[in-house]
């Protein structure tokens, strides 16, 4: 396993790191520690959650996630793993999570005790805003309404709320996830400014059918030390190929059709269909090729991997020993060239 330093921090995390919001939805507790068991015998040593989890997000399971996590946890070598977790926002719903859910000092506090009870640790390694409390485009929206602007803590207000957590040893590093050039550059611009901890990372989506983290995160991510954390390599298992000959094949997409306007754009489905084309003419399988790709580019810090059983996740963390040619990245660039973001 390739171990690498995550941007300014001294968090040395694997290259795959592994996700687990389907943890008390699709996955069973003894299931969730099978993969964790699975994961960590083959070096990954980075652990990804959420106090929303699992995916989707209901009041009756909220929060088994980070339990089925903990009661693995106990039994483990805590210093040897990196965990992270992540305060949810506003704007969103899901007022069961907490009332007001807001990302104020006094609520990061509250969320924070919470999520340290159900992972039964006493600190987490990194801590994220899940999305921003200000309204941007996220979850497959594109456009920005300047019109849209609710009242929410500032990222001044935020960080200094962060930072009472990272002092009081809670916390190691703090990040960001879902946001934006302008957030990221904020929240560098303000921690310099005030002497506030720093983000150390951004956890976004990115994959073959999704290189939007290119146009400008990229370069925030390269000047400002703050890589990315891959998020939905696989497009909700789009690219595996599964789904190109039947729409229904059992798994997420079918069985959660609420997160089909994302992945179900125009150009989804025939670029899709080019990958796993490509993926078959190089021998290697489709979610070999983009997991492959994801954990090639410079500025993933690693690349989050999901699965619902342990042949996905066995081939998930094979991809990183699978080694893309520059004949192959440049037919994935004309696919890219043809299709280009087609499921931002």
């Amino acid at each position: 396993m390739r171990m690498q330093q995550l941007g300014r921090s001294e968090l040395v995390v694997s290259a795959l790191c592994l996700g687990t919001m389907t943890y008390g939805e699709q996955n069973t507790e003894a299931q969730a520690h099978d993969q964790l068991d699975f994961a960590v015998e083959r070096g990954v040593n980075f652990i990804d959650t959420a106090e929303m989890y699992p995916i989707p997000a209901r009041a009756q399971t909220q929060g088994l996630t980070e339990s089925y996590i903990g009661s693995w946890l106990a039994q483990q070598p805590r210093h040897k793993l990196i965990l992270a977790t992540k305060i949810a926002g506003p704007n969103r719903g899901m007022a069961w999570i907490r009332d007001p859910l807001a990302l104020t000092g006094e609520q990061m506090t509250i969320a924070l005790e919470a999520s340290l009870r159900r992972l039964q640790t006493d600190y987490v390694d990194l801590y994220q805003i899940h999305w921003p409390a200000r309204k941007v485009p996220m979850f497959g929206e594109t456009r920005f309404d300047p019109t849209d602007a609710p009242a929410t803590p500032s990222i001044h207000s935020q960080l200094e709320g962060l930072a009472r957590l990272v002092e009081a040893g809670k916390v190691r590093y703090i990040g960001v996830s879902n946001e934006t050039p302008w957030g990221v550059a904020e929240f560098c611009r303000v921690a310099d400014q005030y002497g506030l901890p720093r983000i150390v990372s951004i956890q976004n989506a990115y994959s073959l059918i999704n290189r939007s983290f290119e146009s400008g995160l990229a370069e925030m991510a390269h000047r400002e030390a703050v890589p990315l954390l891959a998020y939905s390599p696989l497009a909700f298992g789009l690219l595996s190929g599964k789904y190109l000959s039947n729409p229904e094949t059992p798994g997420r997409l079918s069985q959660y059709p609420m997160f089909g306007g994302r992945y179900r754009k125009t150009n989804t489905a025939p670029a899709v269909a080019d990958y796993v084309a490509l993926a078959r003419q190089r021998g290697l399988s489709p979610a070999q090729l983009a997991l492959a790709f994801v954990a090639s580019r410079h500025f993933v810090g690693s690349t989050i991997i999901g699965a619902t059983n342990l042949d996905q996740l066995a081939e998930n963390i094979g991809a990183l020993q699978v080694p893309l040619d520059e004949a192959t990245l440049s037919a994935i660039d004309a696919i890219h060239e043809r299709y280009p973001n087609p499921a931002p």
